[in-house]
């Protein structure tokens, strides 16, 4: 694998500005903005990612305050207390999507929230203190105690509330296979230490958050 003075240099002539790449990445949150939000936001959060699942943002966007409403704006000690009866109504309401398995996770992940909260002090202290040196573990962790967050959808929430990590879209995948570090999407155990070892290397050597080195490998390829 390349190390990251050579990345940083394409990107440099890909953007033409030191002033013009940094604009272009993005900025996590600390540790301490990401302990601030609330455990109905990272509820409310899980449900739009988990919802948006396949389907078109904007689409699910749009319906989202009505899924605030109908889920009492996912407070979880609440949320954990609707029954199968209350969710086969939702499947009459149009003005929400109407997908009883994503439906049925979101009781489902306010109980994985409040047994984190009674555990960590709130769902925001899981969050900010994992390391990222082992974020694929986050991902793994999510995906086994969670309901329906698996493949990309626990990184893909993690973006949304604002902790580092990177993302193995169709690009950057592509970008490891070219650096050599990997030969299919990573999945395994074995390719995503793989894959967390490299950024681990890249990040020492940079000090860059990892979101920031995923936007700049993904930008090495098919551009």
């Amino acid at each position: 694998m390349r190390d990251y003075q050579w990345l940083y240099e394409y990107c440099l002539n890909r953007f033409g500005s030191p002033q013009a790449l940094e604009a272009h990445l993005p900025q996590p949150r600390s540790a301490a903005e990401l302990r601030a939000i609330s455990d109905d936001r990272y509820l409310s959060t899980m449900s739009l990612r988990i919802f948006r699942a396949g389907l078109k943002h904007s689409l699910v966007d749009a319906k989202w305050p009505a899924f605030e409403q109908a889920f009492f704006g996912f407070d979880p000690e609440k949320v954990v207390l609707i029954g199968a009866e209350r969710l086969e109504g939702m499947m009459q309401n149009t003005a929400l999507i109407r997908h009883l398995g994503k439906l049925k996770s979101v009781p489902r992940n306010a109980q994985f929230i409040l047994d984190v909260q009674q555990e960590r002090g709130s769902f925001g202290a899981l969050i900010a203190e994992w390391p990222l040196t082992d974020i694929v573990g986050l991902w793994k962790y999510l995906a086994k105690h969670a309901s329906q967050l698996g493949g990309l959808s626990a990184p893909r929430f993690l973006r949304m509330v604002g902790k580092d990590t990177f993302i193995p879209t169709d690009d950057l995948v592509a970008a490891l296979k070219a650096q050599q570090i990997i030969d299919k999407a990573p999945t395994s155990l074995r390719d995503l230490a793989t894959v967390q070892a490299a950024f681990n290397q890249w990040h020492a050597e940079s000090g860059r958050p990892l979101c920031q080195l995923s936007l700049m490998l993904a930008h090495t390829v098919n551009h």
